[in-house]
This record gives C-alpha cells, sequence and structure tokens, in this order.
C-alpha cells in the first residue's frame, strides 16, 4: 500500500513539474513572440519607431547609456531610494499597525482619518514634501512612503482584526497577556498578510519614487523618461520603461524567494 501510494505521489509531482516546465515555456514563447512581432512592425513602419521605438533600437540605447557609465547610476538612484521607502513604508506602517491594534480607542480615533488619507491622492502632496524637505532624494522617499505607508496600516491592521477572537479569548483564558497574544498568536496568524502587504509595497514603492522623481530629481530612472520625453528620445524613455520593469521584478521576485523562505521555516517548524 505505502509503495502504491508512494508511485502515485511521484507520478503527481512529476505531472506538476510537467506543467510548471509547460507554463514556462509558453511564457517565454509569449515574450519572444511580442519583441519579435514589435521589431517587424518597426521594420516594416507598419509602426512609427520614432514613436514606439523597437527592440533593437532599445538594446542599443542600453548599450549606449552603459558605455556612457549612466546606465548603473540612474538605476542605483532609483533603487536605493525605492528600497529606502519600502522598508520604511513596511516597518513603520506595521509599527503603527501594531499600536492601533493595541490601544483600540486609539484605532476608533484614528480610523476615520486612515481612510480620508487613504483616499488622498499622494502625487498631491509631492509639491508639499519639496517644500517643506527640499529638492533632493529625501522628499523622493517621503512620496514614496506616504504611498505606501497607510495601504500598509489598513491591511495589516484588518490583518489582525480577522484573527480569530475565540482564540483571543482562550490565550487570555490561560494567562496570556497583551504583548503574548500579539506575539504568539495574532502576529503568526497574520504571516501571509504581512507578506501581502509586503508584495504590495514593491509596485507602490516604485510608483512613489517614480513620480518623485518626475517632479524633482537629476539622476534616476523617472529623471531618465521626463529628460527623454522633453527632447523627444523616445528610445531613452522606452529604454527606461524595460529598466524599471527588469527592476520592479527582480525585487519582486526577491520578496517571492523571502516568501517561500519563511513558509518552508514555519512548515519546517510545524
Amino acid at each position: 500500500m505505502a509503495e502504491s501510494l508512494s508511485a502515485e505521489r511521484a507520478a503527481y509531482l512529476k505531472s506538476r513539474a510537467r506543467r510548471k516546465t509547460w507554463v514556462l515555456l509558453m511564457q517565454i514563447v509569449l515574450l519572444a513572440s511580442v519583441i519579435l512581432l514589435w521589431e517587424l512592425a518597426a521594420r516594416r513602419r507598419w509602426i512609427d519607431p520614432f514613436i514606439t521605438s523597437s527592440p533593437s533600437r532599445i538594446f542599443r540605447t542600453l548599450t549606449n547609456l552603459h558605455a556612457s557609465g549612466d546606465l548603473f547610476r540612474h538605476l542605483g538612484v532609483s533603487c536605493v531610494e525605492t528600497v529606502a521607502g519600502f522598508a520604511l513604508g513596511t516597518l513603520a506602517g506595521t509599527a503603527i499597525a501594531v499600536l492601533l491594534w493595541w490601544f483600540p480607542t486609539l484605532s476608533r480615533v484614528l480610523q476615520p482619518y486612515l481612510v480620508v488619507l487613504n483616499s488622498l491622492p499622494k502625487t498631491a502632496l509631492g509639491p508639499i514634501f519639496i517644500v517643506w524637505i527640499g529638492a533632493g532624494p529625501a522628499a523622493i522617499i517621503a512620496m514614496t512612503l506616504a504611498i505606501s505607508l497607510i495601504v500598509t496600516i489598513l491591511e495589516v491592521y484588518n490583518g489582525f482584526l480577522a484573527v480569530d477572537p475565540g482564540k483571543i479569548n482562550l490565550m487570555k483564558t490561560l494567562g496570556a497577556g497583551r504583548g503574548q497574544t500579539l506575539f504568539k498568536l495574532v502576529m503568526p496568524a497574520n504571516a501571509a498578510t504581512f507578506l501581502s502587504a509586503v508584495k504590495v509595497n514593491v509596485g507602490l514603492s516604485w510608483v512613489g519614487v517614480i513620480m518623485g522623481e518626475f517632479l524633482v530629481s537629476r539622476a534616476g530612472l523617472g529623471y531618465l523618461i521626463v529628460y527623454g520625453s522633453q527632447v523627444f528620445k523616445m528610445d531613452l524613455v522606452m529604454a527606461t520603461v524595460v529598466l524599471l520593469l527588469i527592476a520592479a521584478t527582480a525585487m519582486y521576485q526577491g520578496v517571492a524567494m523571502l516568501e517561500k523562505a519563511i513558509k518552508k521555516h514555519v512548515g519546517g517548524i510545524a
């Protein structure tokens, strides 16, 4: 019986691996098809390559940026600002969510203000940050923090509230204090919620940085996009967008790998 189950398990794992390989292959084929069709359309003049650029022109632009030393300079500036805003938004948002859970009265007082701030278009705060903080990386990081902070607070706090009240009452019955309930029940139960908030913050952080660099920056991917559009260098704009896609995807995959490691660790403990 055990051998039969083992054989069935092996067959299932083999089938699952084939499906994953097939999906990956189709994703590669789809991407390659889009790139080839884009290049062909530009070369045949089905589209205007001056406006839409083309993969070959984007590649030449990236090569020139690398040769001039500007590629990693601008990419590095945006990455540092994004990581800083991402870390501050995630940590501060989680800390504030903990405070709201710890002090229910404070939560009831601040709840309407959080809803209002969440509905406020954060780009409107950009000029204010520039005046308050100055035209520099600090204003861009503040812009990023403003975009991700409220979302993190609301998502993590709502996850805390979703914990089964019966389990909380059981912890109280067993003599657990509020701190023990938080660290031994509420936070472990919201590991998935926290990781979800982190994933959302990756995209929001890049949005904040690019919007901030649109307003005030002398370097960074947002600066390249604005500069390229102003002088009608669409090859530069499209190449920068490609860089942005690669950087954002790499950061998201890093978070996904962290998620897998945490789940594996939790599973091993369990």
